[in-house]
């Protein structure tokens, strides 16, 4: 069997691990990317965060990002029962970028992943990893894309592979998830939304259920007038619903009052699809010879779009670990790497717990709230949840449950 050499491979040509290959890349390091499918490709996770906004510039690829033309973002709406409120995430507590863009995954990923290329790493696409052993250094079997088998050998595999979770079923590192197990329901529409309604198309718009505080929409505009829509739910509570995917889409769609008027005259084009049980966990984010990288690691719910964030900030330390430790110095993954990162993690976790809960519903339609607080609490919706000068941040459980029970008394 053919066998390669490089000093590190990357298994996954997504946003984690084309900002990895090029944040190494940038060092000087010889990177492979291992990538089983053909970019461009479907992918949900549409609506970024201005943190990552930071990365990608760190990374040399903003130009790229900027030039592709996507959706211009500024902030986040909600709404639930006729009531709406909104944030600008220009106007947060944390410093840093306040804007950023809504994009179509399939057409991000490859300007990611084409800017990682540019810059010298090798992607290979339709190259599938079969097998890993990571008892010594590094191996890796592959299937080519012509069917061949080969072997790569290298000092350090960081595995960008997302909901394939490549490493963690390869390795056995899989644990079971806190959350319930909930399912999306989602489609891409022509949306033909009436741009004299006052919709916005700056913002994000994520809806609660009339009747159910645990069931929420997403409605993500795209520059092209088309919008990706979708629906999240606990499985049981989906499996009420006749139909098949689509129709079950719809008949969620028209439960909600104002979603059904903004959505009146869409064409609905595309195919719905569905994820389930899509929260996971791992034993652990690192040890000798890999790392784990984004949604192959841990990915908590979509509410909040934190998934690309999060991903791009395991891309960014874990570059940093890895060009230590190419270096020869003595780099310790789990505080460098896994203990920052799970500290942003963590943040974004009571928040989505606080949500399903209904008491996060509890605080953003407060009447009045504090203008202090709620540019806390956009600093994370922006996703800005490392910034421990953030006391929503270093405390965020205490102090939501705190701030639930202030707004409960309102």
């Amino acid at each position: 069997m053919r066998v390669e050499n490089f000093e590190v491979v990357i298994t996954g040509a997504g946003p984690s691990g084309a900002v990895a290959a090029a944040l190494l890349r940038k060092q000087g390091h010889q990177v492979l990317v291992l990538e089983k499918e053909t970019f461009p490709r479907f992918s949900i996770g549409e609506s970024l965060l201005p943190q990552t906004m930071v990365y990608l510039e760190e990374a040399g690829m903003l130009r790229d990002v900027v030039e592709a033309g996507f959706q211009f973002k500024n902030g986040a709406s909600f709404s639930w029962r006729g009531k709406t409120t909104e944030f600008d995430f220009r106007d947060k507590f944390s410093e840093g970028w306040g804007t950023t863009y809504q994009v179509q995954r399939g057409r991000f990923d490859k300007v990611l992943a084409d800017a990682a290329q540019r810059m010298g790493a090798e992607v290979r696409y339709r190259h599938e990893v079969i097998a890993v052993d990571v008892s010594g250094p590094p191996k890796l079997t592959v299937k080519s894309d012509t069917g061949e088998s080969y072997e790569v050998h290298c000092k350090l595999i960081l595995d960008a592979s997302g909901f394939a979770r490549l490493l963690p079923r390869l390795l056995d590192l899989e644990r079971p998830s806190a959350f319930p197990v909930r399912q999306a329901y989602f489609t891409h529409v022509e949306d033909r939304i009436n741009p004299k309604g006052g919709f916005d198309r700056n913002k994000i718009r994520v809806a609660v259920h009339p009747e159910h505080q645990d069931v929420w929409y997403w409605l993500i505009p795209f520059s092209d007038g088309r919008c990706s829509l979708g629906v999240v739910a606990e499985a049981a509570f989906l499996d009420r619903y006749q139909g098949d995917e689509m129709t079950k889409l719809k008949t969620l769609v028209n439960e909600d009052p104002t979603l059904k008027d903004l959505l009146a005259n869409a064409v609905w084009d595309t195919p719905a699809r569905t994820l389930r049980g899509y929260s996971s966990n791992v034993k652990h984010l690192n040890a000798k010879g890999y790392a784990l990288l984004g949604n192959a690691g841990e990915f908590l719910d979509p509410v909040f779009s934190s998934g690309v964030t999060i991903a791009l900030t395991s891309a960014s330390l874990a570059a940093k670990c890895a060009h230590r430790e190419l270096t020869f110095e003595t780099v310790d993954w789990n505080a460098d790497f896994a203990v920052p990162l799970k500290r942003g993690v963590d943040a974004f976790r009571a928040f989505v717990e606080s949500w399903y809960a209904g008491g996060f519903q509890k605080i953003i339609f407060h009447p009045a709230p504090s203008p202090d607080i709620r540019r806390m609490i956009c600093a994370i919706l922006a996703g800005y949840a490392w910034d421990l000068k953030n006391p929503y941040v270093a405390e965020p459980k205490r102090r939501l449950s705190v701030l639930e029970q202030v707004c409960a008394q309102a």
